[in-house]
């Protein structure tokens, strides 16, 4: 059996305990778990502040008159103290009779009467109660009823707290404690007094430190009932200024912010005597935000979907008010925050449990003046306080997320690898709300650092990360190159320019003819202005367009950079083979054998050499010539360069095509490119299915039919929700896992169909298996058939 020293209650109490805010916010758990009527009061009552004591210590140990020292002490006792406490610091100094003993009374007199109290008007305790609940630690009372609440699927959880460690977040502040309770048919105040000091002991078991519950005075009312537990022999050095500092932010994010003021847990703070108020959140603030995102993670019908609502409010140049409707179900899920390799389960998407969150995002510089709040210097200053996405449980506080020096979320380290907008953590007021019936695998860890790492802390963090850190920010991105970066249209101001030009001259000649030989100088100097301006305009015109065709060839690199990155993959393994290949070789003497190596060797090396050439037609200039090809021989060709992976990922492919080639007129490395990413694509989701779905036989079908050229191209795999069918064609949108996450290829492929006067859709027939959408339309114009 073991036994325990006393000392390793005080190691306890300072591991688990890291801040005085985690102390209060445990003691403050205490009183609402006792179910108080009226909320938690916290009261600071101090004479004499540490720092001043400590200096008055030295002061009196250097000697002097003792009426002066008297005196010394006297001018340093705050007069708002209460009248009980400050004439116990009184009597101790009026009873002092040398400088030694007045040093030795006022230390007794700061360590009684200098005190915090946490009281609440609850259920209160026994003598009993206090016996066998207070006084064991790890007490499995309130574990027990949070767990058959779980087993019975409540909605609202008993308890706040169930470790039953969180009395030893008295120590964090005072070195003696004094429990005083009673419950509604105690006659009197039960009473309980702890020397923390007692247990530094090295030599003394626990065991040996004797604690005992004892009965104390008359209640404040007979029918009174509830807990105050007074902390003394203070460790920390309390003044006005820095609880005044606590309540307005630590107490003030203590309970949830966002919610309706009449219905936060009341907690009230005094300072000797003083109520101090605890800060609301403005609403106004949230108003003025430039961007938000709120979303809700829920189980519909045991399946997981997550819904984000994103708006964007004043991006910092002139735009509607857009929004933007984002759903994802279960399959979405898996791949976006899973993966084909993640480290966790799929069922952790469900065991994660519901949750909600929303996030609003400022940019700083363009925060102005808000009526109710005050000028631009306060609404900034207001915004910084609030700022950070805050974690809740029941409407308490998980700790540590959300502070300043705390980067949950991992935006500030993400946003100095961004260009565009920076999504840092100071530029957000956020919330996520869990619970602990709802979300039972979300548990704090025993210090109150954070959640343990589990796999449903993993999919929380990879859910708020995916909606905050990618979709809302490119979200805002497609809206700046929806409004901000519009195409100009050239043809009707060069239309007007020309008439301008016409205009002037006709004035010109109009003026030579009536205009007196000295003035010529004059008319030719306007003549020289016109031809500059025309040269002006040309250039402008010229620039114009050479802006756009970079636009273009900036898309098509992109394009053909995706396109480098399978290559490099694909020529990465097929080398790995063929290394492997001739090192089998070395003292191989049997011909078959031999030519079996050089036969893989071989077909490794043809692999490469196909997909190699793929490059060529994709290449800008080979991508800017229109030219007539055989659409049919290009699609063979692309699935015949995909041969080995089609093989490994034992993918089968389907091709309806013509009996006769279907010749068109159109830039080759474009089309190449469209089925490129379509064939890259449906490889990955067909895998993801695969992964979780041994039985199932992968299948890539693509058809083509003429007049006008139309070609099918779909897979057997996960297929898109319909909801989301405008989505992936859209810059940056994919629902790929984050090392996988591009999201340009169907944006690129869209874009090459557009260029060749054709489009690329995603057919709207569900599939009746999935209930999704598996087929994409490329069409061409009836004209581009050769």
């Amino acid at each position: 059996m073991f036994r325990i020293t006393a000392r390793t209650v005080l190691e306890l109490g300072s591991e688990l305990i890291s801040s005085d805010i985690i102390a209060f916010y445990e003691l403050i758990k205490n009183g609402f778990d006792a179910g108080t009527k009226q909320g938690v009061d916290i009261k600071f009552d101090i004479v004499l502040t540490r720092r001043n004591y400590l200096r008055l210590r030295k002061l009196i140990e250097a000697g002097g008159a003792l009426s002066e020292l008297k005196k010394a002490v006297v001018d340093e006792l705050l007069p708002t103290a209460s009248a009980a406490a400050r004439a116990g610091f009184d009597a101790a100094i009026a009873s002092a009779k040398t400088p030694e003993e007045l040093r030795r009374k006022l230390k007794q007199a700061q360590r009684s009467f200098n005190t915090i109290t946490v009281s609440d008007t609850g259920t209160g305790m026994s003598r009993e109660d206090l016996e066998k609940s207070f006084l064991v630690i790890g007490t499995p009372s309130r574990k027990k009823d949070v767990e058959a609440a779980l087993a019975r699927g409540d909605k609202q959880t008993p308890y706040l707290g169930e470790k039953g460690i969180g009395r030893l977040s008295a120590m964090r502040l005072g070195e003696r404690l004094l429990v005083e309770t009673a419950r509604e048919t105690d006659t009197a105040l039960n009473l309980l007094e702890i020397d923390w000091r007692a247990f530094s002991d090295v030599d003394a078991m626990l065991d040996q430190i004797a604690v005992v519950p004892t009965l104390g005075g008359p209640k404040p009312k007979s029918d009174w009932s509830g807990t105050s537990v007074v902390i003394s022999d203070l460790v920390e050095n309390w003044t006005e200024p820095r609880v005044r500092e606590m309540a307005d932010y630590d107490f003030a994010r203590l309970t949830d912010p966002f919610a309706n003021a009449t219905t936060r847990p009341r907690v009230a703070i005094h300072w000797n005597g003083e109520r101090i108020s605890i800060p609301i959140m403005s609403n106004a603030l949230l108003t003025a935000a430039h961007a938000r995102v709120d979303g809700t993670y829920a189980l519909v019908d045991g399946a997981p979907v997550l819904t984000c609502n994103f708006e964007a409010l004043s991006l910092g140049f002139e735009h509607p008010l857009e929004k933007q409707t984002i759903v994802l179900t279960e399959e979405d899920l898996q791949a976006a925050i899973i993966g084909k390799d993640g480290p966790v389960e799929d069922s952790a998407l469900q065991t994660v449990g519901p949750f909600s969150f929303e996030a609003h995002w400022y940019n700083r510089r363009r925060l102005g003046a808000i009526d109710t709040i005050g000028e631009q210097k306060a609404v900034r200053e207001l915004q910084e306080k609030w700022s950070g996405i805050l974690l809740f449980r029941d409407r308490f506080r998980v700790f540590p997320y959300g502070e300043d020096e705390d980067d949950w979320l991992e935006l500030d380290r993400r946003a100095l690898r961004r260009s565009g907008y920076t999504l840092n953590k100071t530029q957000f007021i956020g919330r996520v709300n869990i619970s602990r019936t709802e979300n039972p695998q979300l548990v704090d860890q025993t210090n109150r650092e954070g959640l343990r790492e589990t796999s449903e802390q993993y999919v929380l963090l990879e859910v708020l990360r995916y909606a905050v850190q990618d979709m809302l920010g490119k979200f805002m991105k497609e809206v700046e190159r929806q409004y901000k970066h519009q195409k100009v249209d050239l043809s009707d101001a060069q239309a007007q320019v020309t008439r301008l030009e016409d205009r002037a001259r006709t004035a010109i000649r109009q003026l030579r003819r009536l205009t007196p030989p000295e003035g010529d100088e004059a008319i030719e100097e306007l003549q020289q202005t016109l031809f500059e301006f025309s040269e002006f305009a040309a250039r402008a015109r010229q620039r114009i367009i050479e802006v756009e065709q970079e636009s273009r060839q900036m898309v098509e690199m992109a394009g053909v950079g995706l396109m480098v990155e399978v290559v490099a993959h694909e020529l990465a393994r097929a080398s790995e083979n063929a290394l492997k290949a001739l090192a089998n070789l070395k003292g191989a003497d049997v011909p078959d054998r031999l030519r079996s190596h050089f036969s893989t060797l071989q077909a490794e090396m043809k692999s490469v050499s196909k997909r190699v050439r793929v490059l060529d037609p994709l290449s800008v200039s080979g991508r800017q010539r229109a030219e007539v090809f055989a659409l049919d021989e290009a699609i063979r060709d692309a699935i015949e360069a995909h041969h080995s992976q089609f093989l490994r990922h034992k993918i089968t492919p389907v091709l309806e095509l013509p009996s006769r080639p279907l010749r068109i007129r159109a830039v080759k490395g474009m089309i190449v490119q469209i089925l490129e990413n379509l064939i890259s694509n449906s490889v990955y989701w067909l895998d993801m299915r695969a992964d979780r779905e041994p039985s199932f036989r992968p299948e890539i079908k693509i058809g083509l039919t003429s007049g006008p050229p139309i070609l099918t191209f779909e897979d057997n795999g996960r297929g898109i929700a319909p909801e989301n069918r405008e989505q992936v064609f859209k810059m940056f949108f994919s629902l790929k896992d984050t090392r996988r996450r591009r999201g340009l290829g169907l944006y690129i492929a869209r874009e090459a169909a557009q260029h060749n006067d054709g489009t690329l859709v995603l057919d709207d027939e569900r599939n009746p298996e999935t209930g999704r959408l598996h087929r994409f339309l490329l069409e061409l114009p009836a004209g581009s058939q050769a």
